[in-house]
């Protein structure tokens, strides 16, 4: 079977494509999947190039969806033809996070989905909701979750809340559309006016361009009419954190699942007393949270934003096209 994988140290030019012997039969409580389809997050650019660590040919992808071919002699759940999609954490299933770090995570700890065919645990896939293609569907594991938790798992989410959502990637951009199923407003940063027309049209009730909005907190509080919004959805990170407190109610709940703007710096703790914030950092999600969203994406009718698609071969490329900060929801990769 055909893989991407990746040489120590890492960076695009020691992405390599691989010929693997393929995987046998599933035991007992397996199932074999053929991958059709995978998409980009900032975590597996991190992997690809080198700024997290990860073993010498690596299978890179945290992200897989595709469909079953041969399932074991206990597996009850799915079965030959199911349209599934992969897990973050393969060993965190319900409950409390118990998971440390990324050693259970694909394309991490253990190899990911940019490959043909795999066999695996069966609970390390769910099934897909109702009329999602491939590509669609290999958009959920890392972004969606992620976005699912932030709001609704940790944030309790409810119909009349304010939700600030940065930017136009793929956690961002799911914020959105959870947000405004729960009945929500969402106040919406990009710093591209074209980008925050799409925002727009995809239900963001305000919008801010923070290239030309610098105090875009502050410009989010008098959007609420100084009262302060309820949650922010944090992809930037520390370098943000000002101007997403600023823009916060007092009790009000950020999310921090990015680190766009660095790994660590100054955090202005005053801010955050004086304010009573609950600020909340996590890591995607578990298996339960993923079918809790996937039951609210059918019953909502959300279709994730795809941008462009390239060939497995091409992975170097997507990672390089990732870089540009062009792409507008999802980059898709087809197996």
């Amino acid at each position: 079977m055909k893989a991407v994988q990746v040489k120590k140290p890492g960076g695009l030019n020691n992405l390599y494509v691989s010929t693997l012997a393929e995987p046998g039969a599933p035991g007992p409580d397996e199932i074999k999947v053929r991958l059709r389809a995978s998409s980009l997050n900032f975590h597996d650019y991190l992997i690809a190039v080198g700024k997290m660590p990860s073993d010498d040919g690596r299978i890179l992808m945290s992200d897989g969806a595709g469909e079953v071919v041969a399932v074991g002699s206990a597996v009850t759940e799915f079965a030959v033809g199911d349209a599934v999609v992969s897990t973050f954490f393969t060993d965190w299933a319900d409950g409390d996070p118990l998971v440390t770090g990324f050693a259970s995570v694909p394309g991490d700890g253990i190899d990911g989905y940019s490959r043909e065919l795999v066999v695996t645990k069966a609970n390390c896939f769910t099934h897909v909701p109702a009329g999602y293609s491939h590509k669609e569907a290999a958009t959920l594991t890392c972004a969606g979750v992620t976005a699912w938790r932030a709001l609704v798992v940790n944030g309790n989410i409810k119909a009349g809340d304010v939700v600030l959502v940065q930017g136009t990637g793929g956690v961002s951009i799911f914020a959105l559309q959870f947000a405004k199923a729960c009945g929500a407003t969402v106040i919406a940063t990009s710093s591209s006016d074209e980008k925050l027309e799409r925002l727009k049209a995809l239900g963001a009730d305000h919008l801010i361009n923070y290239r030309t909005t610098k105090n875009w907190g502050a410009a989010a509080r008098d959007l609420t009419g100084g009262r302060g919004v309820d949650h922010v959805v944090e992809v930037g990170g520390v370098g943000n954190l000002p101007q997403s407190m600023t823009a916060c109610r007092r009790g009000g709940h950020i999310a921090v699942i990015g680190v766009l703007t660095g790994m660590s710096g100054e955090v202005p703790v005053a801010q955050m007393l004086i304010s009573e914030l609950r600020i909340i950092g996590l890591a995607v999600g578990s298996r339960c949270h993923q079918l809790d969203m996937i039951r609210a994406i059918e019953a909502n009718g959300i279709k994730p934003v795809l941008d462009k698609s390239f060939p497995l071969e091409g992975l170097a490329d997507a990672f390089r096209y990732q870089e540009t900060g062009k792409h507008f929801g999802k980059i898709c990769i087809d197996i």
